[in-house]
């Protein structure tokens, strides 16, 4: 029998989940709704592009789902708003990519790093063009993911736009911690030898990026951009990388509708985990 995708994305969450959050909140909570549940909820909201609102009535409409995340009752949307407002979902997000890449993920993979930007906002681009609105500011989402498997092993959320730099430090750091794979691929905007020796020295990691500035006399500064001026074939898979940008912003949208900061970041590691958990 097919495999039904959005049940095995719930079965994945909800065993996932169970492994880093505790089943209760508090000792004195109603004891209605496990936090792995709630989790889960939060999951399928993002996979599936709704509202909170939205994903109970899509709860509601379908047993089988229920069932697979054990819900004798429906949670009230703003029960998910408060869970989600609360839940550190960005540490539980790399626990999560931790675990897969643990359990599935080949070993000694090559890695691709790159950054991609959501929108903050739903509203159309000819509404904002009507109104004279100038949105500048946008969700980043910095990623590394191993090339093959497309599975993330390292996430940050912030504020665009800025450099691809500024972030290269936490992502690289998060990224040491789960695996150390064969090859680093990333393109221009990470251009620095910083970069190369955090990878070459302390990772032991072969790091290829291509030179973005020249010297005026044509040469490339530093000890390892130089290297860089003839980058291998296998540099081509660097592009995994935007094939899972590509893939995450086609399952779970571009857009985000969350109103605050801290919900805007959650929702955008909730899309990251969903489309994750889809592969």
């Amino acid at each position: 029998m097919k495999t039904n995708l959005l049940l095995e994305v719930v079965r994945l969450s909800l065993s996932l989940s169970g492994r880093f959050l505790s089943t209760y909140g508090h000792i004195k909570s109603p004891h209605k709704f496990t936090q792995p549940q709630l989790m889960t909820c939060l999951v399928l909201r993002a996979y599936l592009k709704a509202t909170y609102r939205g994903v109970i009535d899509v709860l509601g409409a379908s047993q089988e789902l229920r069932e697979s995340i054990g819900l004798k009752r429906l949670p009230h949307y703003s029960t998910l708003k408060r869970f989600g407002d609360r839940s550190s979902v960005a540490e539980i997000a790399d626990a999560m990519f931790a675990e897969i890449i643990k359990e599935f993920a080949p070993p000694e993979e090559e890695m691709a790093v790159d950054s991609t930007g959501m929108q903050s906002t739903s509203a159309s681009a000819y509404f904002q063009t009507r109104s004279g609105r100038k949105n500048s500011k946008y969700v980043k989402l910095s990623l590394a993911i191993l090339c093959g498997s497309l599975f993330p092993c390292s996430l940050v959320v912030g504020w665009g736009p800025k450099t691809d730099r500024s972030e290269a430090p936490e992502v690289l750091e998060k990224a040491m911690e789960k695996v150390r794979p064969k090859k680093l691929y990333a393109d221009a905007g990470y251009d620095a030898d910083w970069i190369h020796a955090v990878c070459r020295e302390h990772w032991s990691v072969e790091s290829f990026i291509p030179p973005s500035v020249t010297r005026k006399d044509g040469t490339i500064g530093g000890v390892y951009r130089p290297q860089m001026a003839e980058l291998p074939k296998s540099y081509g898979r660097r592009w995994h990388i935007e094939s899972f940008m590509s893939g995450l912003k086609r399952t779970t949208g571009n857009a985000i509708n969350a109103r605050l900061p801290k919900a805007m970041f959650a929702q955008a590691s909730l899309k990251v985990i969903a489309y994750a958990l889809r592969l």
